[in-house]
C-alpha cells in the first residue's frame, strides 16, 4: 500500500487504490494487447448450464430468493462436497450462497473478526484479502511463500500466531503462485488451528484445477470440520466468472455468524443463475475430468512457450496461472516490465509484487493466465518472441 492520503476515504482503506488488474487491463485495451493478465476465461462454460439460466429467466425465477441461497443450489453444493471431498454438510444450516467468493471472504471476516483481532495471511495473497481484513478492523500477520517452490517456513508461521490471532486464511490451490498445499503442510496448519483455537478460512475456488499432487480440503483433517469456513465458487470450475456465485460450507454456529453479515451486504444474488448453478454442480464426473485435461494442455503449452522465450518458468501445480522469474531475461522490476509489455510487445501480464506487502519480495516474478483458448496463447507467445 502506498500513495498520498485520499480525502473522505476511511483510514482503514487508505493505500488501497485501483487494483493492478484494472491498470493492466486498461493498458491491454489501449495497446490492443493479448491479455494474459486478468484471470477470466475468454470462452463460455458448458451449454447445459447457460441453457438452464435462460430457462430460469423465462420461467420467472427473477425475484429475490432466500438470503442463504436457493434450496436447490445449497442441496447441489452439499451433494458436490460429498461426492468429491467426502464432506457432509447440511444444505439448510451449513451452506450459504454469496455474490462470488470475494463477497464470501469479505462477509466471513466481517462476521468473525473484532477490531484488533489478527488474521494470518500467506503472501503473495489475492489482493482482496488484505482489504477485507482492513475493512473488518483486523490486523494482518503475514507469512511468506518463497519462490521457487513457494513453501512456507513452519517457524515463521508459528511465530505469526499470537493471543490475538482469530483466523488463518489459506488459499489452495493458490493464486497467484499455482501452489497446491501438500498434506504435510495442511496437517501442520490443522495442528496449529486446534492448538490455538483458531478458525481456518479456506479459499478453494481452484479445487478442480489441480495438475500435480492432490487437492485436500483442510476441513477433512482431524479437528477441522467444526472450525473451518470452506469457500468456493462457480466461476473457476465452470467458466462463468461474471455470474458471481460463491458459497461457504461451515458448521451451524459459524454459518449463523456468516449469514448475519451476508444479509446486510448483498442479502441474496442472481436467482436465475443460482438455478443454473444447481445443475452445474451436478455435472457428471467426465465434465471435471475434461476440465482438468483441457487446462493441463494449456498450462503445458504456455510453460513450454515461455521457457522457449527465455523465462525461468515455475510450473504451477494448480490454478490457471504461471509464475516466471524475469531475471533470466535481464529484467529485475516486474511492475516496469509489465507496464512496458503491452505497448512494446503487445501482451499483458500481472506483476507479482502487487500481491506482496513489500514489493521487493516479488519484483522478480510475473504472473501469466492460461485460462484462454489455444489460439490466444499461441498469439501471445508469437508476440513474446520479440523479447528474444
Amino acid at each position: 500500500m502506498s500513495g498520498a492520503r485520499l480525502p473522505y476515504l476511511t483510514s482503514r482503506l487508505q493505500g488501497f487504490g485501483t487494483t493492478i488488474f484494472a491498470e493492466m487491463t486498461r493498458l491491454a485495451i489501449e495497446h490492443d494487447a493479448v491479455n494474459l493478465g486478468q484471470g477470466f476465461p475468454d470462452f463460455d462454460g458448458p451449454d447445459f448450464v447457460k441453457e438452464a439460466a435462460v430457462r430460469a429467466i423465462q420461467e420467472g425465477h427473477n425475484q429475490y430468493c432466500r438470503s442463504a441461497g436457493l434450496p436447490a443450489l445449497t442441496q447441489a453444493i452439499a451433494e458436490h462436497q460429498r461426492r468429491f471431498w467426502q464432506l457432509d454438510y447440511d444444505p439448510d444450516s451449513e451452506i450459504t450462497v454469496y455474490g462470488g467468493a470475494t463477497e464470501a471472504i469479505f462477509a466471513t471476516l466481517q462476521a468473525l473478526c473484532e477490531v484488533g483481532d489478527e488474521v494470518v495471511l500467506f503472501e503473495p495473497y489475492y489482493d482482496s484479502y488484505l482489504a477485507s481484513v482492513a475493512m473488518a478492523g483486523a490486523v494482518p500477520r503475514l507469512v511468506k511463500l518463497r519462490s521457487p517452490d513457494f513453501a512456507y517456513d513452519p517457524a515463521q508461521l508459528e511465530a505469526a500466531i499470537s493471543a490475538k490471532t482469530r483466523v488463518v486464511l489459506v488459499n489452495s490451490p493458490h493464486n497467484p503462485t499455482g501452489k497446491v498445499y501438500c498434506r504435510e503442510e495442511l496437517v501442520h496448519l490443522a495442528e496449529l488451528c486446534v492448538r490455538h483455537d483458531l478458525i481456518a478460512v479456506t479459499d478453494e475456488v481452484y479445487e478442480h484445477l489441480v495438475f500435480d499432487g492432490e487437492h485436500i480440503p483442510l476441513a477433512t483433517l482431524p479437528g477441522m470440520r467444526e472450525r473451518t469456513v470452506q469457500i468456493s465458487s462457480l466461476g473457476k470450475s465452470f467458466s462463468f466468472t461474471g455470474w458471481k456465485i460463491g458459497h461457504t460450507c461451515a458448521a451451524p454456529a459459524l454459518t449463523r455468524a456468516l449469514r448475519s453479515a451476508h444479509q446486510f451486504i448483498t442479502f441474496c444474488n442472481s436467482t436465475p443463475f443460482q438455478v443454473a448453478a444447481a445443475e452445474a454442480y451436478r455435472a457428471p464426473a467426465s465434465y471435471f475430468t475434461s476440465l482438468e485435461a483441457t487446462y493441463r494442455a494449456r498450462r503445458d503449452r504456455l510453460c513450454q512457450g515461455l521457457a522457449e522465450v527465455g523465462f525461468d518458468v515455475l510450473t504451477p501445480a494448480g490454478t490457471y496461472f504461471i509464475q516466471t522469474d524475469i531475471r533470466a531475461l535481464g529484467y529485475d522490476d516486474d511492475a516496469a516490465f509489465c507496464r512496458m509489455l503491452p505497448e512494446k510487445v503487445g501482451v499483458a501480464a500481472i506483476p507479482t509484487s502487487a500481491f506482496y506487502a513489500d514489493r521487493a519480495d516479488g519484483k522478480h516474478l510475473v504472473r501469466w493466465a492460461f485460462c484462454k483458448t489455444m489460439p490466444v496463447i499461441e498469439a501471445a507467445l508469437e508476440r513474446l518472441r520479440a523479447l528474444i
